[in-house]
C-alpha cells in the first residue's frame, strides 16, 4: 500500500489532537502535572521510539507491514496455505492479532525483566492521551520482533496490519485519554472496546488494579481469562496513579529512559 506510513501518521496525529482537545475542554480528573512536563517527555519518548524503529529497520529490512508482504510474495504462513476470503483473513488477524498484544501485555507485568522496561509506561503520575505514547525505546523494539515473527506465522494480508496498527493506535489513545463517557455509554461501549474508566483502572498504584485489565482494543480477553476489573476501588476522582514509590521524576526524560536499569 502506498504510502501507508503517511496515512497511519495522519490518522494518529488528527486523533491525538482531538482526543487532547476534549481533554482540555472536558478533563475526566484534574491533574497533577502540567502538560509541558510530562508531553515533552512522553513526545521526546515517542521521537526515541520512531528512531529505534527506523535503525531497526536497517537490520530488519521488514518490519510487520513489510513482513506480511513477503510473506504472502514466499507463501509464508497460515493465511497464505488456506487461502480463505480476505474479509474473513482480515477479521481473524486482527483477532489474532489483539489477543498476542493482550498476551503480551499481561507478560510483561509477569516477567521481572520485562517489568522493568514495561514499568516506564506505569510511571507516569497522570494519565492521558500522551501516556499511550510513552514506553521504553527497548520495549518497543521487543515488541516489534515479536510482532513480525507472529505475521511471518500467520500469513495476513498486509492490509490487515495496517488496519490492526491503525486499530491499535487509536484505540490505545483513546483508552488513555483524560475523557469521561457517560456512564451508559461507557457500559455499552467496554462490551467491546476498551474505554478509559476500564484502563484507568490498570494504572492503579494497587497492584491488584494494575495487574488487571490488560486490553489495549477489545475487552474480550479480561472477561474471558478473569483479568476484568470494572471500576477502581478509590474510585475515579480519587485514585493514584503511577507506581506507589514515585515522585515527579517520571516527567524528566532522562529519568524515564534510565529507570529499568536503576534498583527500584
Amino acid at each position: 500500500m502506498e504510502n501507508e506510513a503517511l496515512i497511519r501518521f495522519g490518522i494518529f496525529l488528527g486523533l491525538f489532537s482531538v482526543l487532547a482537545l476534549i481533554e482540555t475542554a472536558a478533563p475526566r480528573r484534574i491533574l497533577s502535572q502540567t502538560r509541558k512536563a510530562r508531553w515533552s517527555t512522553n513526545w521526546g519518548m515517542t521521537l526515541i521510539n520512531t528512531l529505534t524503529l527506523r535503525a531497526m529497520a536497517i537490520f530488519l529490512p521488514l518490519l510487520a507491514v513489510g513482513a506480511a508482504a513477503d510473506a504472502q510474495l514466499n507463501g509464508f504462513g497460515l493465511f497464505n496455505a488456506l487461502n480463505w476470503p480476505l474479509w474473513l483473513e482480515i477479521t481473524l488477524a486482527m483477532l489474532v492479532l489483539d489477543f498476542a498484544i493482550w498476551a503480551q501485555h499481561l507478560i510483561t507485568h509477569k516477567v521481572p525483566l520485562l517489568w522493568r522496561l514495561h514499568q516506564v509506561h506505569h510511571a507516569d503520575v497522570d494519565i492521558d492521551v500522551s501516556t499511550a505514547i510513552r514506553f521504553h525505546p527497548v520495549e518497543i523494539a521487543l515488541s516489534m520482533v515479536l510482532k513480525i515473527g507472529l505475521v511471518y506465522l500467520l500469513g495476513p494480508a498486509a492490509v490487515a496490519v495496517i488496519m490492526f496498527e491503525i486499530m491499535l493506535n487509536g484505540t490505545a489513545m483513546f483508552n488513555h485519554a483524560n475523557i469521561r463517557l457517560p456512564s451508559r455509554v461507557d457500559a455499552v461501549v467496554r462490551r467491546i472496546l476498551v474505554t478509559p474508566d476500564m484502563h484507568r483502572v490498570h494504572h492503579s498504584v494497587h497492584r491488584h488494579e494494575h495487574d488487571s485489565n490488560y486490553g489495549f482494543a477489545l475487552s474480550i480477553w479480561d472477561r474471558l481469562f478473569g483479568t476484568y476489573i470494572a471500576q477502581p476501588a478509590d474510585g475515579h476522582d480519587d485514585m493514584d496513579i503511577g507506581l506507589s514509590w514515585q515522585d515527579d521524576r517520571p516527567s524528566r526524560l532522562a529519568w524515564s529512559l534510565k529507570l529499568p536499569f536503576s534498583q527500584k
